[in-house]
């Protein structure tokens, strides 16, 4: 009875009108992250004259892609956090919340402190949130629903909505709302504040539409731990931090503790935490022998994943960097700022998202979700090739170059996310063992987590000089991974198709 009323629910262009709080909540969320991520790295590695940090570029590129690794890596905590204590309702509140202190945070004057204070807010908040929505957008349909994968790209659409606004808001009110306010400067805490007041009114959305319209499911946990099996669990948190704790103070001990060698240590884990959850689910007595086979089948998914989102996630670093330093920034007597590039994402993602949900209703046999994988990491490694051609036609040291390059990788980039996306998000709550449902769309989360990890560690060879080899090793590297993965498709989709 349950699953045919979700399919008799119609009201949101044909899909549960519970999708509708979903999508608004996601739109107010990204354009606060995407507001700050839009000017953050400007702000680390501008000179204080100029309302930045000052900090050293290759460090603030290092921190950036660390950043990003940590807000998805974070969704660890909050899948498991609604699976066993909070219920999936609460816990995305409670991200909400942390999210907008984060902001605000950045939005005083007090330089690196309110930097790392914000990073642990927002890190926290986002892990709470971005799972846990992604989970409750799936739990909206049944099994069977067709309806399912195009509710996921409306679902996206309603991200790249929020996050094709900010790079333009919220830069904007950083130089002073078009009105010269700061005399030529930037004020990056007006921009931050914005970004603030965007999380306030998504949390808002949240809290009234969702008394409405999402189950009441979510207001539980799917797989509730008892007091007994809570105390080791505590008990093991806290080991760990101690560890950690542990692990600095001996850097610290040989003035080793530095943002470097942390950064190293983050990048370690990012990489490691995907392996042991793939171990534990492999392992649990909790998961039957066909989810296992479904887990085993999602595994080379995964690595996809995460080499698709090393080339996908650079936008925010390595294209940012070009923007700002190799890319004329006006078309005739438009002028514009290196920050708004950034809306170039989403903006394709809306353009090319509701084709492919078009689309995708109405093809009759849908291609496997390894040969949509596939086809993703061809586009992003094509869309890293073309970057390296600026260089090898005009030189690195010529001077800069038209914006339309950006414009042309990221349009190839994100034929790539829109093949990728909407079928990973659906793929990974279709192979869930259940009592891993929120923790396995941790899991799509983490492939980012790796892959922004990696980028902090391999931006260190990015400059002018370098752009030309950075581009094509790893575009090479993207489309050479998807055609091997299309050798293995079948073997991939019949291990998934397991009964």
């Amino acid at each position: 009875m349950a699953n045919n009323q979700k399919s008799l629910d119609t009201a949101f262009f044909g899909h549960p009108r519970g999708l509708s709080t979903l999508f608004f909540t996601e739109t107010w969320e990204r354009f606060s992250y995407y507001g700050m991520r839009a000017i953050l790295l400007f702000y680390m590695y501008f000179a204080v004259t100029k309302g930045g940090l000052g900090m050293d570029q290759v460090t603030a590129a290092s921190i950036m892609s660390i950043y990003g690794a940590l807000v998805y890596l974070s969704g660890v905590v909050g899948g498991w956090l609604a699976d066993r204590i909070w219920g999936s309702r609460k816990t995305v509140f409670y991200g909400g919340v942390l999210i907008m202190f984060g902001h605000i945070a950045l939005s005083l004057p007090f330089g690196k402190q309110a930097l790392l204070v914000s990073i642990a807010l927002i890190v926290i908040g986002t892990g709470l949130l971005k799972p846990n929505v992604s989970s409750m957008v799936g739990n909206l349909y049944s099994e069977n629903d067709r309806r399912r994968d195009a509710g996921f790209s409306i679902y996206l659409f309603g991200i790249n909505l929020g996050a094709a606004i900010a790079p333009w808001a919220v830069p904007w009110a950083a130089s002073g709302f078009g009105l010269n306010l700061f005399h030529g400067q930037m004020n990056f805490h007006v921009g931050f504040a914005l970004a603030a007041f965007g999380m306030f009114f998504g949390l808002v959305q949240y809290s009234i539409d969702g008394r409405k319209f999402l189950s009441k499911d979510g207001l539980t946990p799917d797989d509730p731990i008892s007091h007994e099996q809570l105390r080791p669990v505590i008990f093991r948190t806290l080991a760990v931090v101690a560890g950690f704790a542990i692990i600095l103070l001996i850097m610290a001990a040989f003035d080793q503790l530095t943002i470097n060698n942390v950064i190293t240590i983050i990048t370690i884990i990012a990489i490691g935490l995907p392996v042991y959850y793939f171990v534990l689910m492999l392992k649990s007595k909790k998961v039957t022998k066909v989810e296992k086979k479904r887990v085993a089948a999602y595994i080379p998914l995964f690595l996809s994943a995460v080499i698709f989102w090393i080339i996908q996630e650079s936008g925010s670093v390595v294209l940012a960097l070009f923007a700002e330093e190799r890319t004329i920034l006006h078309l005739g007597v438009w002028h514009f700022a290196a920050a708004n590039f950034q809306t170039l994402n989403p903006i394709f993602m809306m353009m090319l998202t509701p084709l492919f949900a078009y689309l995708w209703d109405r093809i009759k046999h849908h291609p496997s979700a390894a040969h949509m994988f596939a086809a993703a990491l061809v586009f992003a490694g094509l869309s890293y090739a073309f970057m390296a051609l600026p260089g090898l036609i005009h030189g690195t040291t010529a001077g800069r170059v038209s914006p339309f390059w950006l414009v042309g990788s990221w349009f190839l980039v994100e034929l790539g996310e829109v093949t990728l996306s909407p079928v990973g998000l659906s793929i990974t709550a279709e192979f869930a063992p259940k009592a891993f449902k929120s923790q396995m769309m941790s899991m799509y989360f983490l492939a980012n987590a790796a892959g922004q990890a990696v980028n902090a560690q391999i931006v260190k060879f990015y400059s002018s000089a370098t752009e030309v080899q950075y581009f094509l090793i790893i575009g090479a590297l993207g489309v050479i991974v998807g055609l091997v993965l299309v050798i293995f498709a079948k073997k991939i989709q019949t291990m998934a198709d397991t009964e």
